[in-house]
């Protein structure tokens, strides 16, 4: 077995010197955590594991917290609360004072809103863009969607269509 890699991650800037062998071994090794510790706490098991390279990969490219991630279904936060600092509290997930199951900024300026079951991402990711812009930010703002939210009330968030993007004021 290698040496784990998963207990080596405290932040996401860690990815990055990682290698494509080592990136699968990493994946590998937070589906069995999970498995295990999640097996022991409760919780979104098959959301998670659905989510594990996909989180990965997000936070290769994007750098939290100055790229703000907004989860729809916020139990599919798992991943991202390993790889930004919370490995160690893990097996507190779901407890009283432990971590919580949904992303939490109180817990981690990784987490840029709380979310539990939503549809809420996409007008959250707006609004915190376009704070970001009036505020003269720097960043990102992904709205990562998934599991059952695709319902009417996703459909409904604020979209180009409705000239709301185009109307962003410009940056000073």
């Amino acid at each position: 077995m290698h040496p784990s890699l998963l207990q080596n991650i405290s932040q996401p800037s860690d990815l990055k010197r990682l290698n494509s062998a080592q990136i699968q071994q990493l994946c590998g090794e937070i589906r069995q955590f999970l498995l295990d510790s999640v097996s022991k706490t409760g919780g979104h098991l098959a959301s998670n594991l659905g989510a594990v390279e996909l989180t990965v990969a997000l936070h290769r490219i994007f750098e939290t917290p100055r790229d703000a991630f907004v989860f729809d279904v916020g139990h599919q936060c798992y991943t991202h609360k390993l790889l930004t600092g919370r490995y160690k509290r893990f097996g507190t997930l779901r407890q009283l004072d432990g971590l919580s199951g949904f992303p939490n900024p109180n817990e981690s300026v990784h987490d840029a809103f709380i979310a539990g079951h939503g549809n809420t991402a996409l007008s959250v990711a707006i609004g915190i863009a376009w704070a970001k812009k009036l505020k003269g930010e720097p960043g990102h703002v992904v709205a990562i969607i998934g599991d059952g939210a695709f319902t009417c009330l996703l459909y409904t968030s604020p979209s180009p269509r409705d000239g709301l993007l185009s109307r962003m004021p410009s940056s000073a």
